[in-house]
């Protein structure tokens, strides 16, 4: 994901306020679709650490992009940039997360549909090399990055190791109705992205796959001291030897292995503690 290319993508966002987006590409990229997931980053201490821990974890293979923050970082699958990392700024009480970025085709237009429904737009949007990026807030609290620019490998998922499914736990209908205006699903082609009620959640489907959903919390998750967040999952073509690996590479896992309609699935916290999932490939 070259910045000076004519296929730019995203990555990370960086709390202070400066926003690592795009890496490098050499071949043509993949057009971003407008309100579906485009791209997954993780802010870390130590952006080295966690190379070395996702990397064999996912099979990834990385690329320093020229132009970038120093110490960013973008991993490819099968040639196809599928996340970024980023490093945490050394002051502040900042714990390492995944941000989940959504491709909007007017950023501007977007960010004011979030002020407008009493979400809160925390970064941005600002220029970001090859596009511009925004961090935002629902009105629950979940953390939430906006994308304008050609990012992201939405229809080539699900590869091994690429981000394969978010899940918001939340009130499902009301968030329903922030992020569709906010992300104007409805506006959509349905033949590439549409919504549907599934398995007790409001599904987003990207050229007929699941590609994220919201899901109303239920009284025990409601009743944690976490507030809403977009979880995010990689998939893998063996969960039990992926999770093998991860505790050996020092994840703590939260979670044993559950069934679920999206496939067999586990809850992990990487070294420093970021939270995400890893699902059999479908």
């Amino acid at each position: 994901m070259d910045p000076g290319s004519s296929a730019p993508r995203t990555g990370a966002s960086d709390p202070r306020g400066a926003a690592a987006g795009p890496a490098r590409v050499d071949d043509p990229g993949v057009p971003c679709l407008p309100g579906a997931p485009s791209w997954v980053s993780l802010l870390a201490h130590d952006p080295g650490a966690a190379r070395e821990f996702y990397g064999p974890l996912l099979g990834w293979t990385f690329e320093p992009p020229r132009e970038q923050p120093p110490g960013y970082l973008v991993a490819e699958v099968q040639g196809v940039p599928v996340a970024g990392i980023g490093r945490l700024p050394s002051r502040g009480r900042f714990t390492a997360t995944w941000t989940t970025f959504f491709g909007v085709a007017d950023i501007d237009a977007a960010a004011l549909r979030v002020r407008e429904r009493l979400g809160t737009v925390g970064v941005g949007p600002s220029p970001a090399w090859a596009g511009r990026v925004a961090l935002a807030t629902d009105p629950d609290g979940a953390v939430f990055g906006l994308w304008q620019g050609e990012v992201g490998p939405a229809r080539e998922l699900p590869l091994p190791g690429a981000p394969s499914w978010v899940e918001l736990s939340t009130d499902a209908f009301a968030a329903a109705m922030f992020y569709g205006d906010v992300l104007d699903w409805a506006a959509h082609d349905p033949q590439h992205l549409d919504m549907a009620w599934q398995h007790e959640r409001v599904v987003l489907l990207v050229d007929g796959k699941e590609r994220a959903a919201l899901r109303t919390a239920d009284e025990r998750t409601a009743s944690l001291p976490v507030r809403p967040h977009w979880h995010l999952s990689f998939a893998v073509d063996d969960l039990h030897r992926a999770l093998v690996r991860a505790l050996r590479l020092g994840a703590v896992l939260l979670s044993a292995p559950v069934s679920t309609p999206y496939g067999d699935t586990a809850e992990l916290h990487d070294p420093e503690g970021a939270a995400f999932s890893l699902v059999a490939n479908r």
